[in-house]
């Protein structure tokens, strides 16, 4: 088993919580629509660092096609990536809800998150690397 395959089983073994935020980083607010193949495609290894709330630090690997940004184990996972670059996602898992943005470059990228499990509410920034 590939290493990235390893990261996205540790990734959904996780609790919900973890999955939920580590999906964050990418709303569901439309983007235009994207169009075939962006300077963006590819596997992208994002961090995720809490700054308020009560949740951990996580790595998370997702991926990039036709400006699509998408993780195979999550069903309610919405992203995208325009050609500028600006990035926004979202997550669902039962009681829990992410969301987040950000811009890419062609090798890297960072933004913010933010998030709730049941009544607890989170928030942090995020950073990616493309591969």
């Amino acid at each position: 088993m590939d290493n990235v395959m390893k990261t996205v089983m540790k990734a959904v073994t996780r609790p919900a919580s973890a999955v939920c935020i580590a999906a964050a980083v990418f709303s569901t607010v439309p983007l235009a629509a994207a169009s075939a193949r962006t300077a963006y495609d590819g596997p992208w290894s994002l961090d995720f660092v809490t700054q308020r709330g009560d949740c951990d630090t996580y790595h998370f690997d997702v991926a990039i096609a036709d400006g699509i940004v998408s993780h195979p184990n999550l069903v309610r996972f919405h992203g995208r990536v325009n050609a500028a670059g600006v990035v926004r996602a979202s997550v669902a898992v039962q009681d829990k809800f992410a969301s987040g943005s950000g811009r890419l470059t062609a090798t890297a990228g960072r933004g913010t998150w933010s998030g709730y499990s049941g009544s607890a509410k989170c928030s942090g920034v995020w950073t990616g690397r493309r591969g």
